[in-house]
């Protein structure tokens, strides 16, 4: 399916020294632009041999701690001193960026559901296709930075995918460590395996996500986990030298997300009234909510428990639900 070469164009040379700013082209023609295409900046910094390490926000566009952190990063990458490669795309999911939406306002795509993308697809489709075809096999390191969007709101946690292998998960463990999380979960998608983070894994490169906040907000104190986090990561692979005062980060609390017994979901629809807010500890059969009728207000409303324990790590943030909407989720503490 990815044998053919993306039709995604940028006039970035990935090995070239130095540092470039420039643009991803994704070809876009419409009504209004038969021939046009829609801009996808991206700067490199190479200098050297070393590790490459690729940085990702937008992938959602109504998650904005990764863009605002890696918009950041560009301004200064031309004066950072590193050794080996630096590629960074604050605004991967263009279209929806510029909507402020979780999904593309063009083909009306998830872009982490459609990997590994498809050459001839859908524009979200031809991003996965570049990405899954040209970023990921340059890579050391991936990380790709998320919150919880307009619908749900997240602790700022660093979420990770250890790899099975001894020798990888020792490097690996080392390098999340380093970030410095408060906390760290260990990702569970309930077998969805059409991620951008199922794809890098695909490719035998280490992974890093994180949620970092929601509400279609960003959070102050997620964006500050999430910078200092990058700055400890760079120094701990190699790319550069710790920053002069940078202190050792305190042991993160290390949680799992134990399958559906932690999720719980809308069995009707209505308006949720929570009785739990994030960072509760929460124990089996605890009430999780209720969800009100609006069309038949006298009725008792539903009641919502949840069915495993751990802490209330991600909250819905829309109160308005219909069947089958995650009004959040828990994880437990687990060891590597």
């Amino acid at each position: 399916m990815n044998s053919k070469r993306s039709l995604l164009t940028t006039d970035i040379d990935y090995d070239r020294e130095g540092f470039q700013q420039g643009f991803l082209r994704l070809p876009y023609s419409h009504d209004r632009s038969g021939y046009g295409y829609i801009p996808i900046p991206l700067s490199v910094l190479k200098r050297g041999e070393g590790p490459t390490v690729l940085l990702t926000g937008g992938n959602h566009g109504d998650e904005y701690e990764g863009p605002i952190a890696l918009m950041k990063l560009m301004r200064r990458m031309r004066e950072m001193e590193i050794r080996g490669r630096l590629i960074v795309v604050p605004g991967l999911n263009m279209p929806a960026l510029l909507n402020g939406s979780r999904t593309s306002p063009i083909d009306g795509a998830n872009l982490n559901r459609v990997f590994p993308g498809t050459r001839n697809g859908s524009l979200t489709e031809m991003i996965a296709h570049y990405a899954d075809t040209e970023l990921f096999p340059r890579a050391d390191l991936v990380f790709d930075i998320h919150a919880g969007g307009a619908s749900t709101n997240y602790l700022p946690t660093l979420l990770a995918a250890p790899p099975a292998d001894v020798v990888k998960g020792k490097s690996y463990r080392r390098i999340v460590e380093a970030f410095g999380a408060p906390r760290v979960m260990i990702m569970d998608l309930l077998g969805e395996d059409r991620t951008y983070g199922a794809a890098v894994e695909r490719h035998g490169t280490h992974f890093l996500c994180g949620e970092f906040g929601g509400h279609a907000v960003c959070n102050p104190e997620g964006l500050a986990v999430l910078e200092q986090g990058i700055e400890r990561v760079f120094a701990a692979i190699g790319l550069c030298d710790a920053t002069a005062g940078q202190q050792p980060p305190p042991p993160a609390r290390l949680l799992r997300v134990d399958g559906n017994k932690h999720y719980i979901f809308a069995p009707t629809g209505g308006i949720f009234e929570p009785a739990f807010a994030l960072g509760d500890e929460i124990t089996a059969g605890q009430v999780a909510g209720y969800i009100h009728d609006p069309r038949q207000p006298a009725q008792a409303p539903a009641v919502i428990r949840f069915a495993g324990a751990g802490l209330a790590i991600c909250i819905r943030a829309l109160a308005r639900v219909e069947p089958g909407d995650c009004l959040g989720h828990l994880a437990q503490d687990c060891d590597w």
